[in-house]
């Protein structure tokens, strides 16, 4: 049993799921505040059900689709479905079961959240096929990736969200479609040579190694603005917590890509991996710093 658990947590890389879901966790508790407590563990268990529903959905689609660039390719050829490790049959029947436990977590938060979650499922599986026909593909996935805060908020607030709850929420998403665009890129150089080659797009084949590192920089830069901005916006000008976290995560994204231009593959997962887990799980942190020291610690 514990194998076969292996198995599936390795084919949908489950260990990613740390990259959304400190940001959706953060958004619930904000928005908990915002709604003067913090929900319920049913609610929160819902939260993570669809957090981890939609992830696999997503990333079990992302397998089914590219199982033959992933067969071709140097660094892929040893996943799952190409080496027949787990049938395209399973596969499928694992995104499907991914998908239905989605809506049916959606379903029991509250009718907001089951109304979109067609809308979500439709745009995290899309990314997949975005490689083929746009260099932008990048921006799609951090589309996909930012849907996890809005998604988290609308489960707590439902429909009744303030004006500056929904600045708050549009912040804190642009943000994290920045941050997915700047280390996506990263991670995207890993395969320059066969995207180039095999016609897959992205904008390290479109704009070169060199320039792409550049619009990643300024990516996570303006990104750091952002949550710059949504710091002082949410938790006010005195936000201490807050501020030393936002610098850590500053430190951290410079850091990633002064390794990233060393062009080593271990290098390159190390600054994709550890600096961009530390990066969310450091958001979180200072994020249920700010509500607890600000007397938002309230469970329902």
């Amino acid at each position: 049993m514990i194998s076969t658990i292996q198995k599936w947590g390795s084919f949908v890389r489950f260990s990613h799921t740390i990259f959304a879901l400190p940001f959706a966790l953060a958004a619930m508790m904000v928005a908990a505040r915002n709604n003067r407590g913090w929900p319920g563990w049913k609610t929160f268990g819902l939260i993570l059900a669809a957090m981890v529903c939609a992830r696999t959905c997503a990333m079990a689609f992302n397998r089914i689709v590219d199982r033959k660039f992933d067969a071709l390719n140097p660094r892929t050829k040893n996943r799952h479905l190409p080496t027949g490790e787990i049938s395209l049959l399973d596969a499928i029947a694992l995104w499907i079961l991914a998908a239905l436990g989605f809506i049916l977590a959606s379903c029991f938060l509250n009718s907001i959240c089951f109304y979109l979650s067609p809308v979500a499922l439709i745009v995290i599986c899309f990314y997949s096929l975005t490689k083929r026909f746009t260099d932008y593909t990048h921006v799609f996935l951090g589309i996909a990736l930012a849907l996890a805060p809005i998604g988290a908020w609308l489960a707590v607030k439902g429909s009744n969200i303030s004006s500056l709850e929904i600045l708050q929420m549009v912040i804190l998403a642009f943000a994290v479609v920045l941050w997915l665009v700047g280390f996506d890129i990263i991670y995207a150089l890993q395969d320059y040579e066969f995207d180039k080659s095999h016609g897959l797009r992205s904008l390290v084949v479109a704009w070169g190694q060199k320039n792409a590192l550049a619009a990643a920089f300024l990516a996570h830069m303006v990104m750091c603005g952002l949550l710059f901005a949504f710091g002082v916006l949410t938790f006010g000008p005195r936000c201490i917590a807050y501020a030393i976290g936002w610098f850590i995560i500053v430190i951290c994204l410079v850091l990633e890509h002064w390794i990233a231009r060393r062009r080593s593959l271990n290098w390159i997962n190390l600054a994709f991996f550890r600096l961009n887990a530390l990066v969310s799980a450091v958001f979180l942190i200072v994020v249920a710093a700010e509500v607890i020291f600000q007397g938002g610690f309230k469970w329902h």
